[in-house]
């Protein structure tokens, strides 16, 4: 599942002997691993090499899944979770062994018939595993460990007004505990659908959940901004990246159209449509969408792209920002931000 070019560098040195003139030899060998690159960086404003050096590299660190999504950082591990959402598997990567499976089933938990896995995943603040299952139509808590997984979930909230849900796609949750969650029918079996509209719900500490907004009809990727104030949508179609100021009870208010991608998706190769999304401490977005990751500053001007010319579903960065993990269709990625 990985493409991993290893080079072994041997080193031979001579060291004097304590008690006479003779050297002998000793030898150092240092293993190396080093990853196939694709892509490149298309600049808009100069900004955009403060955060994302002109030197760097678009490395693919895992590879031969059907369609990734949902990256999630695990820093007590130093690994990677990620979901391939057709063969209902999560996976999780590390720098030593690279990507191996994780979770199986991992979102569609029934006998009858295979769904969709699990969707975006996020972090609670007491490390919780918190997915989006789409073929379950839940939000759930992953009950097992990072060491010896186990596919057992708690469900967090599978409803709204007696309704099921279409088919939880993206999550994000702030300090309190409050999730976000976006729910198309992306993948929903014909004739199931149960609601009348795609949502956008904020699940409460309480475990009640609201409907933020029902105005867009495909509501992908979501994000809030690091002091909690906003709440980002990525629509897919219109593709469209969207901001709200948001109360502390869950009201949108202030709605804006950040950026227009109608342009850069016809103009584009994969036709990716704008999908999850990434959000640094400065309030600074990387978005995915059209052939890439876009790369936002927080008063939503487009600063440049991490082209990859391939359907880019999401990211996600390591704990000190240094690294954005990227999901891009079959592929893995991983840019090196300083």
């Amino acid at each position: 599942m990985k493409s991993i070019f290893k080079l072994i560098i041997v080193i031979t040195f001579f060291v004097g002997c304590k008690n006479n003139n003779h050297k002998k030899p000793s030898t150092i060998i240092i293993e190396t691993t080093s990853y196939p690159t694709i892509g490149y960086l298309e600049k808009k404003d100069n900004s955009f090499y403060n955060h994302v050096p002109q030197s760097t590299k678009i490395e693919v660190i895992a590879d031969g899944y059907v369609w990734t999504e949902g990256p999630v950082w695990i820093t007590d591990e130093q690994c990677l979770l990620f979901s391939d959402v057709p063969q209902n598997i999560n996976y999780k990567w590390t720098e030593e062994k690279g990507a191996v499976q994780f979770l199986n089933p991992s979102g569609y938990t029934g006998k009858d018939k295979k769904l969709q896995g699990s969707n975006g995943m996020f972090l609670d603040q007491e490390n919780n595993l918190i997915l989006c299952q789409t073929g379950d139509r839940v939000v759930a808590r992953y009950l097992g460990d990072y060491k010896n997984p186990v596919s057992e979930f708690e469900v967090i909230a599978s409803e709204f007004e007696g309704k099921k849900f279409n088919a939880p796609n993206d999550l994000v949750i702030d300090k309190k505990g409050n999730i976000y969650f976006t729910d198309p029918n992306f993948g929903l079996e014909e004739g199931s659908k149960e609601l009348e509209f795609e949502g956008v719900y904020m699940i409460g500490t309480n475990r009640e959940v609201k409907l933020l907004t029902s105005k867009w009809p495909t509501p992908n990727g979501i994000g809030l901004s690091p002091d909690g104030s906003k709440l980002y949508i990525a629509n897919s179609n219109p593709p469209l990246f969207v901001s709200y100021d948001i109360s502390e009870g869950g009201h949108l208010t202030n709605e804006k159209i950040v950026l227009d991608l109608q342009e850069a998706l016809d103009k584009s190769i994969s036709k990716q449509k704008p999908d999850g999304m990434a959000i640094k401490k400065d309030g600074t977005i990387f978005l995915t969408g059209p052939d890439g990751v876009f790369v936002i500053n927080k008063n939503g001007n487009h600063l440049g792209t991490i082209k990859t010319d391939k359907l880019t579903s999401n990211c996600v960065f390591n704990e000190d920002e240094s690294v954005l993990y990227v999901s891009c269709h079959e592929l893995i990625l991983r840019i090196k931000l300083n």
